[in-house]
């Protein structure tokens, strides 16, 4: 007979946030607890994309050229996601662990890549007396590389972990959990970096690099402390063959949606990205915005990507259509850009503002609706979840890291073109470069909307309460 809870003590248990997100294997004590390594995961993103990037360029004057190429080094190590998932779907060890070694071992990577990082970024800044010219570039890069390689290998095999543990009636909540987690680990460690490298000397950057990498190691290890349990192998089990890598993508894309589905992906995440680095410079140099009125485009970008995360949830668990969700993903995309533009000749911050928490609606609600649709990919055929989420993860990371790359490329590119007069005088201005960008990422859309139509399934679309989104799903 099962002991009845007391209504005080069930009352308290509901009111705690994702209270329902835990379930007979997956306690909410050791649900807190996996999801630390999203904080960790979330600390060593805004290190690579934020902190280090405005160290590198302002106090330590290392050439844009040489920061930006650093900055996407971690991204060549996304394509890599969808084989990770596959080797952890695959993994054979005497104990019967298949996530936890490469949760251990992406936890070693990014450990190691922000122990060395400090000094590298020191000698890549040109403070050296003896030693070659190039061992600071080869010494950062190395860094760089392994710091990446060591976030995709941890996030990929945590998230994979927690789709293992979870069931299918608490699986969206779970990834709510970790997405939740990982945007706070991001939070808290920009406000922490930007504080303690307020008062910047090289010796508190290595402090603080190394501190952050300390913390990783423990949050780390303290979320997968007895997260996986053991069950043995016998010798001739571990004996027998793991099927090759190659088979198991083959046999992902036997059913003709993956390839496309993948594309998809890779559009509209570029689309949704070129913007990233241009948002808060636009609000500044074309509206004339400060920079307090400007940083509020981060929070209602985030905002905005909430509340499609949410609605996402809700429709889809209502037996909505995930790639018919998409599109309406895209077409939101198109409004938002278009508002954008239309900003600066109306000369109305309200119209911006809005525009920037309806790109982050989009950006989410297209997110969680491509998920969606690749983990009914892995059930579709032999190939194991980790596979064919982690495809999906390498397309969305690489995708963005491109998206972001063009995005300032192509502003810059266009504003000198403008500014020689080759465009004309009508066109010798600072919002033309912008422009471009906002006009390209509604074409972009567009190309994004013709490569879903073959996807959109024909008649009422079936309930899909089986087939939640929530698994590693969600890389970012």
């Amino acid at each position: 007979m099962s002991k009845e809870r007391h209504p005080l003590t069930q009352f308290t248990l509901n009111m705690l946030p994702f209270a329902d997100a835990a379930s007979e294997g997956l306690p909410i004590g050791r649900l807190l607890r996996l999801s630390l390594f999203q904080v960790s995961v979330g600390m060593a993103t805004v290190m690579l994309l934020g902190t280090l990037n405005r160290v590198m360029i302002v106090e330590l004057s290392v050439p844009a050229m040489l920061v930006a190429i650093m900055i996407a080094l971690p991204v060549l190590v996304a394509p890599f996601r969808a084989l990770l998932g596959f080797r952890s779907d695959t993994h054979k060890s005497a104990i019967g662990w298949k996530r936890v070694p490469y949760l251990w071992f992406g936890t070693l990577y990014q450990f190691g890549g922000l122990a060395i990082m400090p000094f590298s970024l020191i000698l890549l800044s040109g403070d050296q007396t003896h030693g070659p010219e190039w061992a600071g570039e080869a010494f950062a890069a190395v860094a760089f590389v392994m710091t990446g390689l060591g976030l995709h290998m941890t996030q990929t095999a945590g998230l994979a972990l927690a789709s293992d543990k979870a069931t299918d009636e608490t699986r969206p909540r779970v990834v709510a959990l970790l997405y939740v987690m990982f945007l706070v680990g991001m939070g808290i460690s920009a406000l922490v970096f930007g504080w303690l490298l307020s008062d910047f000397s090289k010796f508190r950057l290595i402090q603080v690099v190394q501190g952050a990498a300390v913390m990783t190691l423990l949050l780390n290890v303290i979320a997968l402390w007895k997260q996986e349990q053991m069950a043995p192998m016998s010798r001739e089990e571990r004996a027998v063959p793991r099927p090759a890598f190659r088979e198991a993508w083959a046999d992902l894309m036997s059913g003709g949606q993956a390839g496309r589905l993948l594309a998809v992906v890779a559009l509209g995440t570029c689309a949704f990205s070129m913007q990233d680095v241009l948002l808060e410079p636009y609000g500044g140099q074309i509206l004339g915005l400060s920079v307090a009125a400007t940083t509020l485009v981060t929070a209602l970008w985030a905002g905005g990507a909430l509340i499609g995360f949410a609605l996402a949830a809700r429709w889809l668990a209502n037996g909505a259509d995930p790639v018919r969700l998409a599109a309406q993903a895209c077409m939101a995309g198109v409004v938002a850009f278009s508002a954008i533009v239309f900003s600066a000749p109306f000369e109305t911050a309200t119209l911006f503002y809005a525009g920037a928490a309806m790109i982050g609606y989009g950006a989410g609600l297209f997110a969680v609706s491509t998920l969606t649709s690749a983990m009914m990919l892995s059930k579709t055929t032999s190939a194991g979840a980790g596979l064919a989420l982690g495809a999906w993860g390498a397309a969305q990371a690489t995708a963005a890291g491109v998206g972001i790359a063009l995005g300032g490329t192509i502003r810059d590119g266009v504003t000198q073109i403008a500014s020689t007069g080759a465009l004309g005088p009508g066109l010798n201005t600072p919002f033309i470069g912008y422009t471009m960008v906002y006009h390209i990422e509604i074409a972009i859309l567009f190309a994004t909307l013709v490569a879903i139509g073959p996807l959109v399934r024909v008649g009422r679309p079936k309930p899909v309460a089986d087939q939640k989104f929530g698994l590693a799903e969600f890389p970012s």
